[in-house]
């Protein structure tokens, strides 16, 4: 699929492609795409400076969201890889096509599609009418909603760091991220904006393998606008995700799609980070708990008070829209958050739709998440866990991969725990 991704006043009819999307515009050609302005709306509104290349990031991450969404993987040859031939509009199209294999690499492994990236100019470089606003927080952190970056967040503000904020606003977790952001160390600065990436004859439901690259790109650019950032110093932006779903190991041969996300994979760190490195953007990203579970983040929080006051508000199902804004219960992110609880020692207070899981039906245990739980929680027992993993962790970017292991072991234990003690067989 030919994809051309560029400003309104571009001239779209010098390229033949598939698929025009406008960014950071209206588009009143109902076969045309449209994604960004509502970031760039919030970027004015906020007095906000950037550095251009974040704005070539953010623009390349637009279109692989565009992207993402108008492929139809039940149309692709084997049901699941796509290809994408994709042209961004950009500040710098000389440094971008330099690296476009690298932008290739990590889009591959973030989506695990065929990509063909290449850049021309006319990206987006917007500069404040007025003086721009230099914020003085000393990091950023991206704060979804979910637990993970719950207690990240905490933790930063117990150790005395002044966040800044960084949110993909999502429906059923907006109102949550802004009150979480408005209370955490009494209130923090809040960049909270959505892609609003809308595609003529969108897969449905889309896959988002891609969606990442958003989040992250958020952060790069916010991280850009700090004051120390300006000074000359490098900022840091905290992305938080326990290690077992950062490696999110396929459970069974069947789980090697859509079921297991890459968001925070070392792999993508690793070449987001020399990508950042290579544009000379002062950025470096970190997950504090690549070799934590979820259960050993909510036992290690440094807020215990606040973490036990508002857990079980945060959101982790990867089927909440479809529950009506309800965890389901059953699904893997369910499963590992039902289990860090269990570890926690402390109630849980979610509502699941589905609770009783020793219920042996298609909606209880006979679940297919829940099925593969127990197949891989049995396989591993029968393999080891190296034998398991298989390839999973084969990438030289990945280092640590003994560190790793055992994390995911831990976290496969947490998960084995919660079942045996629910009864499921």
């Amino acid at each position: 699929m030919k994809i051309t991704c560029a400003l309104p006043d571009f001239n779209f009819g010098t390229i033949d492609s598939d698929l025009n999307v406008v960014l950071y515009g209206h588009v009143n050609n109902p076969a045309f795409g449209s994604a960004g302005i509502a970031v760039l709306k919030e970027i004015v509104r906020k007095k906000l400076l950037p550095a251009p290349k974040a704005w070539d990031l953010l623009s390349l991450a637009l279109a692989v969201v565009s992207a993402d969404l108008a492929g139809h993987r039940k149309k692709s040859p084997d049901g699941w890889t796509r290809e994408f031939d994709l042209t961004v509009s950009v500040v710098d199209s000389r440094f971008w096509n330099d690296h476009a294999v690298m932008v290739e690499k990590l889009l591959q492994f973030l989506t695990t599609d065929i990509w063909r990236v290449q850049f021309i100019d006319g990206g987006i470089l917007p500069r404040p009418n007025c003086p721009p606003t230099l914020p003085e927080e000393d990091c950023a952190v991206l704060l979804s909603g979910g637990l993970d970056s719950y207690i990240g967040t905490l933790d930063l503000v117990s150790a005395g760091k002044k966040p800044f904020a960084v949110s993909q606003t999502v429906r059923g977790d907006a109102k949550k991220q802004t009150s979480f952001a408005a209370e955490i160390g009494g209130g923090l600065r809040h960049f909270q904006v959505n892609h609003n990436a809308k595609v003529p004859n969108s897969e449905s439901p889309a896959s988002q393998r891609g969606r990442s690259i958003i989040f992250l790109a958020y952060g790069v650019l916010v991280a850009t606008t700090l004051a120390r950032y300006h000074s000359g110093e490098e900022i840091t932006l905290y992305v938080c995700e326990n290690g077992f779903i950062a490696i999110n190991p396929p459970l069974t041969g069947g789980r090697l799609g859509s079921l297991s996300t890459r968001t925070t994979h070392p792999v993508v760190l690793s070449l987001l980070q020399q990508l950042l490195d290579a544009a000379g953007l002062r950025v470096r990203l970190v997950n504090p708990y690549q070799f934590k579970t979820k259960g050993e983040m909510l036992r290690e929080c440094a807020d215990q008070n606040t973490l036990k006051a508002h857990a079980s508000n945060t959101t982790s199902c990867g089927r909440f829209k479809q529950y009506g804004y309800c965890h389901c219960g059953r699904c893997i992110p369910c499963l590992i958050r039902r289990a860090a609880f269990y570890a926690w020692k402390e109630k849980d207070s979610t509502r699941y739709k589905y609770n009783n899981l020793a219920i042996n039906d298609n909606d209880h245990a006979g679940f297919d998440d829940v099925r593969s739980a127990l197949i891989g929680i049995t396989e591993c027992g029968e393999l080891g866990i190296a034998r398991w993993l298989g390839a999973t962790l084969s990438s030289g970017l990945v280092t640590d991969k003994e560190e790793l292991k055992q994390t995911v072991e831990r976290g496969l234990l947490e998960v084995r725990t919660l079942l045996n003690a629910l009864g499921v067989k």
